[in-house]
């Protein structure tokens, strides 16, 4: 299943079960705080792991991709040569920054609006949001880099497959091409 949909649906299930927890009662209200902080110090923690695993491999293998050019502009993609490892360190802070930026949106939404369920939703998203985490499953996990974990790596989104970088020895040398020719002008 599309992980866009399983977050959708997990999403969905979250709300209906956080409107059956009384959240007015002081108690459940101080667990479900703990939790939520629990599972940004889990997830915090796993990324951090992640990272120093990441360092600690030191794959030097080059990669070489184009960037998917973004969807309003003319571009035609940029042409990006990286090594694995760099590849990896930077889709893992991507993931840090997502999670930082989870946990200030959160402390608006509850330290000053005084929202309450996205508490519980976003525990349970934060921690689904590990096992989506492609560098996650390499590198903790063990599982190959290839299919869906080949670098460089695409994200679904919910109306099908989006166009993500390219790898192809076609799409290379084109960039290539491209990029000396506007060094030549």
């Amino acid at each position: 299943m599309n992980p866009a949909i399983q977050n959708l649906v997990v999403s969905l299930v979250a709300m209906q079960l956080a409107r059956r927890i009384p959240f007015d009662d002081p108690v459940v209200l101080n667990y479900v705080r703990m939790g939520y902080v629990t599972a940004q110090v889990i997830i915090l923690g796993t990324y951090f792991w992640v990272s120093l695993t990441i360092k600690s491999k030191n794959d030097q293998t080059v990669l070489k991709y184009v960037e998917a050019p973004s969807p309003m502009s003319g571009d035609q993609g940029k042409l990006v040569t990286t090594t694995v490892r760099d590849y990896d360190l930077a889709e893992t802070s991507k993931l840090l920054r997502s999670a930082y930026f989870g946990i200030a949106m959160m402390a608006v939404m509850h330290g000053y609006f005084k929202f309450t369920q996205p508490l519980f939703v976003q525990a349970l998203m934060g921690l689904k949001g590990l096992f989506d985490a492609k560098p996650i499953a390499i590198h903790i996990l063990g599982k190959p880099a290839t299919g869906d974990l080949k670098r460089p790596f695409s994200s679904p989104s919910l109306m099908g497959p989006a166009p993500g970088p390219k790898s192809d020895a076609a799409s290379i040398a084109e960039a290539e091409k491209r990029a000396g020719a506007k060094k030549e002008d």
